[in-house]
């Protein structure tokens, strides 16, 4: 079962400017330094939940992922900070955000200079499909080369159902077409002989296991959205997984 610690924030480092929520590297008392996501950003917790569910299925793929914390951010942590913004930013933050291990000196993908086997990015298409996680992209990759291996961070902008929880089961069943831009697609040549493995390794079990990580109060009482509506999600989306593998194929045929 995975399992994921909890931190205290100590130390607010720099921001990470390219993140369009301001995420940033901050130490913590483990004596550790994070990526870490706000709760107060503008997605608020949304962002929060898919990034868990997202890398916590792709470390179960095999996927390369650098450990995810739970960070606490004590009440007025954020007082002596000069940039308004991020005073701002930090007091909405109070309370438990997202810390993804910081990755010391890695570098990000670039599809140009990297290259990638064909099962790893098979792989790695296949799950972009699977959470419609729109920000894998040429201008976006979100992964990095680091000790000269592929890491995948930031999975926020995936199951973007959530921001219209009404319609969960219309979205879980729909082919993902922003496929078309993911930076591995034109290398992803063994989906066949990847899809049943991967989805082997997705019960129904581990995903119940994932979604019971989420936080209570990254969910709030005003929303629709709730644990069981994460999984009713996850699991339609897999039974309908033909419909995604689909618009990959077709997505593939339109390159060559």
């Amino acid at each position: 079962m995975p399992q994921i610690r909890t931190v205290n924030i100590t130390r607010y480092i720099t921001p990470l400017r390219e993140g369009g929520s301001l995420p940033a590297i901050v130490e913590a008392d483990d004596g550790f330094m994070y990526a870490l996501k706000f709760r107060g950003a503008g997605q608020g917790t949304k962002a929060l939940i898919a990034d868990l569910i997202g890398a916590e299925i792709a470390r179960k793929l095999g996927l390369l992922v650098p450990e995810l914390v739970f960070a606490e951010l004590a009440e007025g942590f954020g007082r002596t900070e000069p940039d308004e913004e991020i005073q701002d930013l930090l007091k909405f933050s109070t309370g438990l955000n997202l810390g993804l291990h910081y990755l010391s000196g890695s570098i990000t993908f670039d599809a140009v200079i990297n290259t990638v086997d064909a099962e790893l990015a098979s792989k790695i298409v296949w799950l972009d499909a699977f959470l419609m996680n729109i920000d894998r992209t040429a201008r976006n990759t979100n992964m990095l080369f680091w000790n000269k291996k592929l890491w995948l961070i930031d999975h926020g902008a995936s199951l973007y159902f959530h921001h219209n929880p009404e319609a969960w089961e219309e979205q879980a069943v729909k082919p993902f077409v922003q496929i078309k831009d993911h930076v591995l697609l034109s290398k992803a040549n063994d989906l066949e002989q990847v899809k049943d493995k991967v989805k082997f390794l997705i019960s129904k079990e581990f995903l119940e296991e994932i979604v019971n990580l989420i936080p209570e109060n990254w969910i709030p009482d005003t929303e629709t959205a709730d644990k069981k509506m994460y999984l009713s999600f996850l699991l339609k989306r897999l039974e309908n997984s033909e419909i995604f593998e689909t618009q990959i194929e077709n997505a593939r045929k339109a390159l060559i």
